[in-house]
């Protein structure tokens, strides 16, 4: 094989890959639905980097968060966000509450189950408007979700539905009426979301082997959040 054509059929041409200017641009294969689920660490983190990826090609992404309202170990300022803001066409909302739900660290059951309600009405909402914008175009950096987004990032949904915050059946409603191309990532849960699997495109378990926390780690900077 001649050494052109040899570049020609690797990554990148055999180019080294250099940042370049990010402008609003649009994906042409999107439309998938992807869950991130199990006891391991990385569930967030993996569909935030794949956000990150997507905001880096021009594409617009957005984040919901449920359950992430953190524990006492947490600080009221996230990395994550900070990054997030730093990012050109990425957004995020939280619709968390103080604490975790069924856990005896001073928070209510019922706010934990008010939030999650509340959280996913705002998801519906989010769908709506993306199903009513042009997702086959660039959409501007600059303006608000409800303008439409490439990817739905829906942080610890599974989660809540683990709990019957939310009603599963009502995530699956969802999904099946999602617009085709929007890119929907859903993380969360230490079980196996089986109302879930035959819906979703790409299933990922996030299995623990080891993890600090085990010894009495504390959720540290930086890492954890």
């Amino acid at each position: 094989m001649a050494d052109d054509e040899m570049l020609e059929r690797t990554p990148g041409r055999g180019r080294t890959p250099e940042a370049r200017e990010i402008e609003p641009s649009a994906p042409t294969e999107f439309g998938r639905v992807q869950a991130f689920w199990g006891d391991g660490k990385g569930k967030t983190t993996a569909a935030m980097g794949m956000g990150m990826r997507a905001a880096g090609h021009g594409f617009r992404v957005h984040m919901l968060q449920f359950m992430k309202g953190g524990a006492s170990s947490v600080e009221d300022v996230r990395g994550e966000y900070n990054a997030i803001a730093a990012l050109p066409g990425f957004s995020y909302e939280n619709a968390g509450h103080y604490g975790w739900h069924g856990m005896r660290d001073g928070s209510e059951d019922v706010d934990h189950e008010s939030e999650a309600e509340a959280g996913f009405e705002r998801l519906e909402e989010l769908i709506e408007s993306a199903r009513e914008a042009d997702l086959s175009s660039p959409i501007p950096f600059d303006v608000p979700p409800e303008e439409g987004m490439h990817m739905l990032i829906v942080d610890e949904l599974l989660y809540a539905a683990n709990r019957d915050l939310v009603d599963p059946e009502r995530v699956v409603e969802l999904i099946e009426g999602k617009p085709e191309r929007l890119e929907l990532v859903l993380t969360g849960g230490h079980e196996r979301p089986e109302w879930l699997v035959d819906h979703a495109d790409l299933v990922t378990n996030v299995r623990k082997e080891s993890h600090p926390f085990d010894e009495g780690q504390r959720a540290r900077k930086g890492t954890e959040y």
